[in-house]
């Protein structure tokens, strides 16, 4: 079996055929996805809590991305909080900081990514993280790191590193701190050997699997749209840096998201 930890199912690209790709996905033997709730900003925040409501196998996340954090408001902040009281939601997220983009201003960043994590906290939601930094520097992921282990990191309460990009000191100093590391597709891509570096030193008992759909389609399939049946390839690519069929590597990480938010694994 396999799981896609991250796919974001709402918005355009999905609107013709949302519902059969969700079936495609199950048939290709994806027995639960993890629906992130960001949308396009405030006004769509509760995007995937609208999907989960529809199927039983299909979790969700709220949150404000970093593009879109200059446009939070206390009003934002309040139907949040309200959001993470509904039954299907499992996580905050995702939240932190892209200074690739600068979509917003950093300081503006860091002010949102800090309260959002002060909300998961009094919701005891685990945190969901989006890290890019600008080319050729650790800017983004000393900053993101810097304030999870201030912010955080006395929650206990752990979280996700989303779509993994970084080098292994960044996913160590994560796992040090209850953090698990998710692979989507680029690390299928011919020069993501970093990313692939990382995912042969991640400790496969702390790792995750997606695809950040509709987002970095994996190879075979890149330049296409990306969907949650092709989290497989994920698992593929995972298991030959590791000697393991795609199977195992499913199996494995599908298990990881159970025990890590605490689910039962017989919701499928």
């Amino acid at each position: 079996m396999f799981i896609d930890s991250h796919c974001h199912l709402d918005g355009p690209r999905f609107d013709s055929d949302r519902e059969e790709a969700v079936a495609r996905a199950r048939q290709a033997g994806i027995v639960n996805m993890l629906a992130v709730g960001t949308g396009h900003g405030p006004g769509t925040l509760d995007c995937a809590v609208n999907i989960a409501a529809r199927h039983e196998f299909i979790y969700a996340t709220i949150g404000i991305h970093p593009h879109e954090a200059k446009l939070a408001t206390d009003a934002d902040f309040a139907q949040l909080e309200q959001l993470a009281r509904k039954p299907k939601v499992i996580a905050w997220g995702e939240i932190g900081l892209d200074y690739y983009y600068d979509h917003s201003p950093r300081e503006v960043q860091k002010e949102v990514f800090t309260r959002q994590m002060e909300t998961a906290r009094a919701a005891k939601l685990p945190i969901v993280i989006h890290c890019r930094p600008s080319d050729n520097s650790d800017n983004a992921w000393n900053d993101c790191l810097n304030l999870i282990e201030q912010h955080w990191k006395p929650s206990g309460l752990g979280g996700i590193l989303h779509c993994f990009t970084g080098a292994w000191e960044h996913a160590k100093r994560a796992l040090d701190m209850g953090f698990m590391i998710s692979f989507a597709g680029n690390v299928t891509f011919p020069k993501a050997q970093q990313i692939r570096d990382s995912a042969l030193q991640v400790p496969l008992d702390r790792m995750l699997i997606e695809t950040d759909s509709p987002f970095l389609a994996p190879v075979p399939y890149r330049g296409k749209r990306n969907e949650p049946a092709f989290v497989k390839e994920v698992a593929r690519q995972i298991g030959e840096l590791r000697g393991l069929p795609a199977e195992d590597v499913g199996n494995q990480t599908s298990q990881n998201f159970y025990r890590f938010f605490s689910l039962p694994s017989s919701v499928r």
